[in-house]
């Protein structure tokens, strides 16, 4: 049997370096013959696996969501049906939470070559794909504009420390959302389409009932507050003071179509996904097989 093994050798705190040798020996013992790659640069990842997924019997990434998210992008278009092992290595990790896989690298390695097959959704992002979020707004910026170096060193709080320089700041973006429920339109400073039972290491954000399997995203838009207690409000909804807000709406749906006024900036599983004017955005229902415990 042969296995890719891609993994980014900066993520985290580049701590797969000094557990390659017993990662590599866990898939041999296996019975895996191992091709590696370290990935070279951004959306290097992709297009590795994109090239030659279709030869493999198994391909395994180690890095964090983004290099999860380049991986799957590959893969769906080699289009082969090839099974994914995640070995999580970044600074959140939220997928990998997501599917209950242990921080423990040698441990998520087992899972990866000898775990169970979970057929789990891909959300199509117009000619893109992401496998957690897609989201714009306030915050969205701040996973792909944090540099590496201070991820590393201080993990969440590097993205708490990015996001406060934003927060005198809320964007205005009028848009139209067309879903499986209606229409709406609004005027938003965030908004996220999810698969995943967290967001930013919080837990709960994406709602009640989740399933990464049942073909629908869980749908979050925040309205821009016009005034700082709106504002308090939007917070206390957030948080769990207050149970609901009219400034926020919250809905599944299989997929929808937004239309903003302008064009603004996306984030795909906390990498940059694009400026875009219109977007059509669908859950492709258990499209990945990828191994869990």
């Amino acid at each position: 049997m042969k296995l890719l093994f891609v993994y980014n050798p900066h993520s985290g705190v580049g701590k797969i370096k000094s557990q390659l040798s017993d990662i590599l020996e866990i898939m041999v013992k296996a019975g895996y013959e191992v091709t590696i790659h370290p990935t070279q640069g951004v959306m290097d990842a992709s297009s590795v696996v994109a090239a030659c997924a279709n030869r493999y019997d198994l391909v395994v990434c180690c890095g964090g969501d983004g290099t999860l998210d380049e991986t799957v992008t590959g893969l769906m278009q080699n289009g082969a049906k090839v099974p994914i092992g995640y070995i999580p290595a970044g600074s959140t990790n939220d997928f990998a939470a997501s599917l209950e896989l242990p921080k423990n690298m040698k441990k998520a390695a087992e899972i990866a070559v000898n775990g169970k097959d979970f057929s789990c959704d891909v959300g199509r992002f117009g000619e893109q794909h992401f496998i957690y979020i897609a989201a714009f707004g306030l915050f969205t910026d701040v996973s792909y504009q944090t540099k590496q170096e201070l991820k590393n060193l201080l993990g969440h709080v590097a993205y708490l420390l990015e996001g406060a320089k934003r927060i005198g700041s809320h964007p205005r973006y009028r848009m139209r959302i067309e879903y499986d429920g209606g229409v709406i339109e609004d005027t938003f400073m965030y908004g996220m389409v999810t698969n995943s039972l967290s967001v930013g290491g919080i837990k709960g954000m994406t709602g009640k009932d989740v399933e990464l399997n049942d073909g629908q995203f869980e749908v979050m838009l925040i309205r821009t507050p016009s005034n700082p207690i709106e504002l308090n409000e939007i917070i206390a909804a957030l948080t769990g003071i207050r149970a609901e807000s009219d400034l926020i709406y919250t809905f599944k749906t299989t997929e929808l179509y937004v239309s903003p006024y302008q064009s603004i900036p996306w984030t795909l599983d906390g990498e940059y996904g694009g400026e875009h004017t219109q977007v059509h955005i669908k859950n492709l229902q258990q499209a990945l097989r990828i191994r869990i415990p």
